[in-house]
């Protein structure tokens, strides 16, 4: 059932444009945006009406042919084209995906609006093929190096088809563990402050069929020590080249708890999630939001009046405790070493 809905998506009519299901209103209300401007698109990634590594590389493509479309429309020079695009690519700036996606698809531009969207529509397919890849690569190499059947895996945010164009990561591994019987329950963190766990990816296994357990951030670390998960799989925004890991705030604190607790810790990630050309975490760009998504709740305040807030959107998870990083190119495991890390990441991108 994962693959019964699209997060992104190109739409032709009314108007042209990219639509989005608005990830803000689930699970309440599953409805549909269309950004047919680059304000509007820059505006609905800004939301996370669409967020994951890979959903925002397919909008950021679909979002070229969309100011291209704009310029046409309002008369735009090279120059206000060339702004308009910009701000695409950097609407959110720690995931790989999106700067890259649309700087592909400029490289494209020059054959109008046509090819953009072949583009787009190609980088939907080999997403696709690459979730389904790495789930059985993951589930590979999971099954190789635990005991405990079936598995009660732990995850951290969303990384299913609302984070990618379908299938997902992270949960596609959960969703390839269930299809061979090796799956008892997902334990899913709620991911504070947005709680894309709860709402998001329960929302994902709920339609799935999938047992799941939901359970606050802070759980972590008691669960795995008492012994109720037997691994943790989470995304990534951003691999460095060193094997260091951009993910949701959070994941760092998973990792740790699994390294104490002796079990796997374990990335699954597409290879455009891959930046060899980022030394090591130290170079990535984190993203601060504002500080009303932590201090409200459902629009009611949480904290008193003149509290400030931190709020970084993502931590970087150091690369000696990653078991393993899943991609559809292969596994690396930069625990083994920082050299190791680097070696093969260097020969998959080769």
């Amino acid at each position: 059932m994962s693959d019964a809905f699209r997060a992104v998506s190109w739409c032709d009519a009314p108007v042209p444009g990219v639509r989005l299901l608005d990830q803000t209103a689930l699970p309440g209300r599953e409805q549909y945006v269309l950004a047919d401007t680059v304000e509007a698109l820059v505006g609905a990634v800004g939301r996370l009406v669409v967020r994951g590594a890979p959903a925002l590389g397919v909008t950021g493509a679909l979002g070229v042919a969309v100011a291209l479309l704009e310029g046409e429309r309002e008369g735009w020079d090279a120059g206000r084209l060339a702004r308009e695009i910009d701000r695409l690519r950097t609407a959110r700036p720690t995931a790989v995906n999106l700067s890259a996606a649309v700087d592909a698809a400029v490289a494209r531009a020059a054959g109008g609006v046509a090819e953009v969207l072949a583009f787009a529509r190609m980088l939907m397919d080999e997403d696709e093929r690459a979730n389904r890849t790495l789930s059985r690569l993951g589930a590979d190499w999971i099954l190789a190096r635990t005991t405990h059947r079936p598995l009660r895996v732990l995850t951290h945010c969303n990384t299913g088809a609302l984070a990618t164009t379908t299938w997902g990561t992270a949960l596609g591994i959960a969703r390839e563990l269930r299809d061979r019987g090796m799956l008892d329950e997902v334990r899913v963190n709620e991911t504070r402050p947005l709680l894309q766990g709860s709402r998001l990816t329960a929302w994902e296994l709920a339609r799935d069929g999938i047992p799941h357990i939901v359970q606050v951030d802070g759980a972590t670390a008691s669960a795995v020590a008492r012994g109720l998960v037997d691994v943790a799989i989470v995304g990534a925004d951003r691999v460095a080249a060193n094997g260091d890991v951009a993910n949701k705030i959070g994941t760092l604190a998973v990792a740790l708890a699994c390294r104490d607790g002796g079990i796997p810790f374990v990335v699954a990630a597409p290879w455009t999630s891959v930046d060899l050309g980022t030394a090591d975490g130290n170079a990535i760009r984190v993203e601060q939001r504002a500080d009303g998504e932590v201090l409200r709740f459902a629009g009611h305040p949480a904290a008193p009046e003149g509290t400030v807030a931190d709020n970084p959107a993502f931590d970087i998870t150091p690369a000696r405790l990653v078991d393993a990083v899943v991609t559809e190119r292969g596994v690396v495991e930069p625990a083994a070493g920082p050299a190791h890390a680097a070696v093969r990441l260097a020969e998959l991108g080769s």
